[in-house]
């Protein structure tokens, strides 16, 4: 009997194969504070995950102007903005979205290439590697979701 054909999954860690980091570095808050200084625009940074969760609630709405906002003022520059994990946004060059991995491992002889993300709606930081056609994605909403759908695929 042959072996079945390699398969690799790709997970967005977390809030979905992990609970939620709990502590924004201070790399990422000097960053923040010098972005809020440059275009007036608040940012909550260095506190907990929960203090911030308290402060902004489950509004996506605020994260979503914050990144359209973010968007028209470094139009051109040649960097991408997009909805993060539970309290955050992602800012990176253009084409290094989560896809980027996909070049290392497209070739490698994978009859199937699963990703597993949260953010998965336009906008979303998995939006990309969820909709690329090299990829079978999953839209998860916690570890629990996706053990289950792994069980169902693998188990």
């Amino acid at each position: 009997m042959a072996a079945p054909a390699p398969v690799l999954c790709l997970f967005d860690v977390d809030g979905t194969l992990t609970p939620p980091r709990q502590k924004i570095t201070k790399e990422m808050d000097d960053f923040l504070q010098k972005l809020r200084q440059k275009i007036k625009i608040g940012v909550v940074g260095g506190s907990d995950f929960e203090k911030v969760q308290e402060q902004l609630g489950d509004n996506e709405n605020i994260r979503q102007k914050f990144v359209s906002d973010l968007q028209k003022t470094f139009e051109g520059k040649g960097l991408t903005f997009s909805i993060g994990g539970q309290i955050s946004f992602d800012i990176f060059p253009n084409g290094w979205d989560k896809r980027y991995c996909l070049t290392f491992v497209e070739n490698d002889g994978y009859k199937t290439i699963y990703f597993f993300g949260d953010k998965t709606m336009p906008g979303g930081n998995d939006y990309e590697i969820y909709t690329d056609s090299r990829t079978v994605g999953y839209s998860v909403t916690s570890p629990a979701d996706t053990q289950k759908i792994c069980e169902e695929l693998f188990l």
